[in-house]
C-alpha cells in the first residue's frame, strides 16, 4: 500500500473521456444514446468494459442472466466484495449519464486503486447489471431481480420486446450468458453512484444527494368498460361512454397523489376502443404510477382511487377494474453504509443534502441482500430518459470522488471491525 486512503484522488478528465468514448457506441444524431439492452450496441460496451476491467488484473464473471462482475482482489479473499456499480443499458432516447455514470465511475476508481498499488481489505468489485432500464424487457432492474432472487431466470428467459424476441434469445445472440448462477455471486455491501434525475440538488445548489432510499412504487392497468353506439344518433342522457369515465379518472389519480404530501401519480398511457371519430368509445384502458416513500401512504392513495373509480363508475353507467400488476416497497438503505457515503462528502467538503429517489434502481433491489447505498449527484434541469440529460464535468468528478472515499471508508471499518457499531 503506497498511499492513504484519503490521498487517492480520481483522475475526472479521465472519466469524463470515458463517458464521452462509451456515448459513441449507440451515440444518436441528437447527442443522446440508443444502447438497448442485449443489442449489438450493448454486446460492444459490454465488451469494452470486460477489456478494461481485465487491464487492470480484475476477474471478471458473467451471470446466466448476463450480469457482470469484475473483482479486484483484497487482503482478505474470505470476505464478500464490496460493489459498486449501475447499468450500460439506455432508454431508445436515453442520454450519456443515466446508469453509465455509475458503472464508469466504479472503473475509475478500480483505476486509481491501480495506480497506487492500494490494497483494501476486502475485494472490491464492480458490476454492470442487466437490464435496468426495461426499455426493451420488462420489468425493470430484470437483472438486479433476478440476484436478489425477486424473479427468477426462467421469468427472465420468458420475457418478450416489442417485436416479440425473448430475453433468452438476444442473450444467446450476443453471447453474454455466463455460466455462474444467477445470484451465487457474493455481495458485502453495494454502492451505487448515480445522477439524480431530478431538480432538487441543482436547484438548492448541492453537489452531492446522500440517498437514504427509494419511494415505493405501485403500477396499475385500469380497463373502463361501456358501450359503443353512434355517436349522432344517441342522446347524452343514453349514453355509456368509457371516455369521460377515463378522463374523471385521471383527475382523480391526480387529486388523490396531491393529497398526499410526498406522494406522485402518473397516467402515462391511456387507449380507447374502438378509436374511430364517430363512434362513442365502448371500453378504455389507462396505465397508473405511483411513488411515495412509505407504503402506508401507497395503501391510503390506493384506497381513495378505487373509490373514485367506483364513484366515477356508477355516474357514467360504465364498470371499471383497477388491478395491481407491479409492487416495489420503500426501500430504506443501509445506516452504515450511508455513514461512509456522510464522511466521505463531508471530509472532501462538498456540500450534501439526503435524499430520498423518486426512481428506481439496482439498489433497491440489492439492499434486500447486502448492505446498500446511493449516491447521487445533479443533471442539468432534472432532465434524464432524454437524449439532452445532462451532467457537468466537477459534478462527476465529485460522484466519482465521493464512491471512492466511501468504499475506502466502508472498507476500513470493516478492516476494524466497526461495521458492527451504530455509525
Amino acid at each position: 500500500m503506497t498511499k492513504h486512503a484519503n490521498n487517492l484522488s480520481i483522475d475526472a478528465k479521465r472519466l469524463w473521456n470515458d463517458l464521452m468514448e462509451t456515448a459513441r457506441i449507440g451515440g444518436t444524431a441528437r447527442g443522446g444514446i440508443r444502447r438497448l439492452t442485449l443489442s449489438e450496441e450493448d454486446r460492444r460496451v459490454r465488451d469494452w468494459f470486460k477489456a478494461e476491467c481485465e487491464k487492470l488484473g480484475c476477474t471478471v464473471q458473467v451471470d446466466e442472466v448476463g450480469n457482470m462482475f469484475a473483482t479486484r482482489p483484497g487482503r482478505n479473499g474470505t470476505l464478500p466484495p464490496i460493489a459498486m456499480g449501475s447499468h450500460l443499458d439506455t432508454q431508445p432516447t436515453g442520454g450519456k449519464f443515466d446508469g453509465v455514470l455509475g458503472v464508469l465511475a466504479g472503473l475509475e476508481c478500480l483505476r486509481t486503486l491501480h495506480a497506487a498499488d492500494y490494497e483494501t481489505h476486502a475485494p472490491i468489485m464492480l458490476v454492470n447489471w442487466t437490464n435496468e432500464e426495461g426499455s426493451r424487457f420488462a420489468p425493470a432492474m430484470l437483472g438486479s431481480g433476478v440476484h436478489a432472487g425477486v424473479f427468477d431466470r426462467a421469468y427472465a428467459d420468458s420475457r418478450l420486446d416489442s417485436e416479440g424476441t425473448s430475453f433468452a434469445h438476444a442473450i444467446e445472440a450476443i453471447a453474454y450468458r455466463g455460466d455462474v448462477p444467477a445470484g451465487a455471486t457474493p455481495i458485502g455491501a453495494m454502492f451505487e453512484l448515480h445522477i439524480e434525475q431530478g431538480p432538487i440538488l441543482e436547484a438548492e445548489g448541492d453537489t452531492i444527494g446522500v440517498v437514504t432510499g427509494v419511494q415505493g412504487m405501485r403500477w396499475y392497468d385500469v380497463d373502463i368498460v361501456g358501450r359503443e353506439s353512434h355517436a349522432g344518433s344517441t342522446p347524452m342522457s343514453m349514453r355509456r361512454d368509457a371516455l369521460p369515465a377515463a378522463a374523471a379518472l385521471v383527475l382523480a389519480v391526480q387529486g388523490a397523489a396531491r393529497a398526499c404530501p410526498g406522494a406522485v401519480a402518473t397516467v402515462g398511457t391511456i387507449a380507447v376502443h374502438p378509436g374511430s371519430r364517430n363512434v362513442i368509445p365502448g371500453a378504455a384502458s389507462l396505465s397508473v404510477d405511483l411513488r411515495h416513500p412509505d407504503a402506508g401512504a401507497l395503501d391510503g392513495i390506493e384506497a381513495a382511487i378505487e373509490q373514485a373509480l367506483a364513484a366515477i363508475c356508477t355516474e357514467q353507467g360504465v364498470t371499471g377494474t383497477l388491478r395491481r400488476i407491479w409492487d416495489s416497497p420503500p426501500v430504506p438503505f443501509d445506516p452504515r453504509c450511508l455513514a461512509s457515503v456522510r464522511h466521505a462528502a463531508g471530509s472532501l467538503g462538498y456540500r450534501m443534502r439526503e435524499i430520498t429517489s423518486g426512481a428506481g434502481h439496482d439498489a433497491a433491489y440489492i439492499a434486500r441482500v447486502a448492505p446498500t447505498a446511493m449516491i447521487f449527484v445533479p443533471c442539468a434541469g432534472g432532465l434524464s430518459h432524454n437524449e439532452a440529460e445532462d451532467a457537468s464535468f466537477d459534478d462527476c468528478g465529485a460522484g466519482a470522488q465521493v464512491l471512492l472515499r466511501a468504499v475506502l471508508d466502508y472498507d476500513r471499518r470493516l478492516a476494524e471491525g466497526r461495521q458492527e457499531e451504530s455509525p
